[in-house]
């Protein structure tokens, strides 16, 4: 909205010596704008919706598996859940606001955030009336139940995406369009200068309609349900989800801003760096949450927050053709959905053995005798540095 009134008035603020809002056409100043607006609102909005969901009796009572975790958590009952509905609203105003809302993958960006926000609030109120109902009984959705939302979603998006890259970008040449379908691989150049013709030249490994959608619900759906199953310490996933979103803020940027993308050799997405104001967004609105989700917890964010994060996490990397460096800079994510594929597993074949005191695997931690603070602030150092290590090896090719 902003960035339309000031398309539309830009002519006449130069005239009358206002030229300074110019600042407003770059992507960059209006994705750390994001930050701050989104910081802010949740800051502000917090308490009143804090004092809301214990009005509501929107209370938390995590049940696990293993009776020491059970003892071990026992204090975070009834403290306030659905705290995401802060980080949704907070993400969807900044786009609003700040997004050029004439690109296509703002639109799509809009669309992912509402229906996992709205899968993952549903979800937290099953799961709430239900225990409501029977102490001893917390069901919400089943995982088969939102894995058919969250893989319609990615199929939805990949087929658009995939359908936009042969349609809007008619005046691009189509070795450049082709970039909106790489394969983006560790160590490969999607750039190589022609010395002979002065030129470079795109170097990719283009998906058909198939492969790529494939490819969406993957990394969609993975990283939904990663960042879900690392929701469960206080400050965890909101501290590592903002450390990633910075990371696709930055490459958001680069994938959008052609110089910069030919110079890294990086596949260039036609206004994609407009998904640099979503990560900004996603990055401010998960800072201002965690001033209330440190320990002690205030609030959770529950589905509500976690769903939609790691969705819109997944989808900017597949516009950006990033999804390898998304296993990177979300290692920690991936750690976590890791360890619970191979607990359920090894429980399986062997005969109800347990691979993990507990998973995901900050819970293994935690039972080993690690504090909550010192699983929580590892994995933040794990994570700021697997983001740096993804940054650096933008060169490594």
């Amino acid at each position: 909205m902003i960035y339309y009134l000031y398309e539309l008035m830009k002519d006449w603020l130069d005239a009358h010596g206002m030229g300074f809002f110019r600042v407003f056409g770059y992507v960059s100043f209006r994705a750390i704008l994001a930050i701050l607006f989104s910081f802010i609102f949740v800051i502000l909005a917090a308490r009143p919706t804090i004092r809301w969901l214990i009005k509501m009796k929107i209370g938390d009572n995590p049940e696990f598996h293993h009776r020491d975790l059970n003892e071990i958590m026992k204090q975070k009952a009834n403290t306030p859940t659905m705290g995401g509905i802060l980080i949704s609203v907070a993400i969807l105003l900044s786009t609003v606001l700040l997004a050029n809302l004439q690109s296509f993958y703002v639109y799509m960006a809009i669309l992912c955030l509402l229906w996992l926000s709205i899968l993952g609030g549903f979800d937290d109120w099953l799961k709430l009336t239900s225990s409501r109902r029977s102490p001893d009984s917390r069901e919400g959705l089943k995982f088969w139940e939102k894995a058919v939302f969250q893989t319609g979603l990615a199929v939805l998006l990949g087929i658009f995406i995939h359908l936009h890259g042969h349609t809007k970008f008619t005046d691009f040449p189509s070795e450049l369009r082709d970039m909106s379908h790489s394969l983006t691989l560790p160590f490969s150049k999607s750039w190589i200068f022609d010395a002979e013709q002065q030129r470079y030249i795109t170097n990719v490994i283009v998906l058909s309609a198939w492969p790529f959608i494939l490819l969406s619900i993957l990394v969609i759906t993975g990283a939904s349900n990663a960042v879900n199953l690392t929701d469960g310490l206080d400050g965890l996933a909101s501290g590592i989800m903002a450390v990633c979103a910075f990371a696709f803020m930055v490459l958001a940027y680069i994938a959008g801003y052609e110089p910069l993308a030919k110079f890294l050799l990086v596949p260039y997405i036609p206004l994609s760096d407009e998904l640099a104001i979503v990560a900004g967004a996603m990055v401010g609105s998960c800072l201002g949450f965690l001033w209330f989700n440190c320990l002690p917890a205030q609030v959770f964010m529950g589905d509500t927050g976690s769903l939609p994060l790691g969705g819109l996490l997944g989808y900017i990397a597949v516009v950006i053709r990033q999804e390898f460096l998304l296993l990177i800079i979300g290692g920690v994510f991936v750690l976590e959905a890791l360890s619970v594929i191979i607990q359920v597993g090894y429980f399986k074949f062997c005969g109800g053995r347990r691979f993990f005191k507990c998973a995901p695997i900050h819970h293994h931690f935690h039972i080993l005798g690690w504090t909550e603070p010192q699983v929580v602030v590892r994995f933040w150092l794990i994570s700021a540095l697997l983001a740096a290590l993804a940054l650096a090896m933008l060169k490594l090719r």
